[in-house]
């Protein structure tokens, strides 16, 4: 039985040890001239609330802890990311059309507004991303208030 153990442990630390070997490529540009940041006015609150809560699954720009660079942890990290940049990507913010933009806005007031963004394993891990009601209705004030200037823009061109 001993032995049957020992080889287990051994196997699966050698295991352990090679995955690190098999690492998924990091999502950490430079912030674009596309980013929301740059082609919105974005006040220093929201910025916050973004950076906070947003952006590391939501742009091409990812601070990542120590535990993300390893294996499978590092892994299950790539693919919340590059689900959640499927879904928005902040930092294409200058590519989408008008319609995606004000889209987008309503959808990010309504999956705060449900606490269903940031995802509970995020929050769980990064205290700053836990959004107060207060930071919730500050932010589908701002994405209203920028839904309604877009669109009078466009009716304005």
């Amino acid at each position: 039985m001993r032995r049957i153990l020992r080889f287990l442990l051994i196997t699966l630390l050698l295991v352990f040890v090679v995955i690190q070997f098999f690492q998924t490529e990091k999502n950490n540009e430079e912030i674009s001239s596309n980013h929301i940041f740059n082609q919105e006015e974005v006040p220093e609150n929201i910025r916050n609330i973004l950076t906070n809560a947003c952006l590391d699954c939501h742009s091409n720009t990812t601070n990542y802890w120590w535990y993300n660079h390893i294996a499978p942890v590092s892994w299950m990290v790539a693919d919340h990311i590059n689900e959640g940049k499927s879904e928005l990507n902040f930092s294409e913010w200058a590519n989408m059309d008008i319609f995606e933009k004000i889209t987008i806005l309503e959808e990010i007031c309504q999956e705060t507004e449900r606490k269903s963004m940031p995802l509970s394993s995020y929050r769980a891990i990064h205290p700053k991303a836990k959004l107060s009601d207060e930071q919730i209705a500050e932010l589908c004030d701002w994405t209203t208030k920028l839904a309604e200037e877009l669109l009078a823009n466009a009716a304005g061109e």
